[in-house]
């Protein structure tokens, strides 16, 4: 378990290869000024299912992370692989993270293995934050969970933006790459 004692955490998730959105990402992340980069996997390769995303470069977007390697926590997503770790110069290869961020525990995780389908076994009051659906959202899971998705990057689904979420204490904002709120939750 990892303790971030004070300060902003920046969420983002799902940046498939997109050297355009990981630069508008990382212009974000130094607007945003926060303590670390929790990054929620699929992070190089588009993924078979996906189309091709915005300036396809997996090779600028490690590069780019790179740059914020020592404010970055990783977890790996389904599209992830143990060649990538070659690429990157911070650990990408867990499944999970468990953060305690002040008084909030975070149980972080790309969203294949854990979601709001099958959670973990939590607490009432921890928070399960995802990626991999491509929609960001907040809601309410059985046993008083909290489930928040940060969307995507790279390629959002259902008409979302491009997006990340940003954890400050006893609030979360949902924020397009452009620093743009369009959803918050008390916590």
């Amino acid at each position: 378990m990892s303790a971030i004692n004070q300060g902003k955490i920046m969420i983002a998730s799902d940046i498939h290869g997109s050297a355009h959105w990981c630069e508008k990402l990382v212009r974000a992340f130094e607007k945003e000024k926060p303590q670390k980069l929790l990054l929620l996997g699929d992070l190089l390769y588009h993924g078979p299912r996906n189309p091709l995303p915005d300036e396809y470069s997996p090779k600028r977007v490690a590069e780019l992370l790179n740059s914020l390697k020592t404010h970055i926590l990783c977890v790996r997503g389904n599209c992830d692989a143990e060649v990538d770790q070659m690429l990157l110069e911070f650990p990408v290869l867990a499944d999970y993270a468990v953060l305690l961020a002040g008084e909030k525990t975070l149980f972080a995780t790309h969203g294949h293995l854990f979601g709001p389908e099958n959670p973990p076994a939590l607490c009432p009051g921890e928070l399960l934050l995802n990626g991999h659906f491509h929609v960001p959202c907040h809601k309410q899971l059985p046993g008083g969970i909290l489930y928040v998705n940060c969307g995507s990057v790279a390629l959002p689904k259902d008409g979302t933006p491009h997006s990340y979420a940003l954890f400050d204490g006893g609030e979360l904002l949902w924020k397009d790459l452009d620093g743009n709120i369009f959803d918050r939750l008390a916590l």
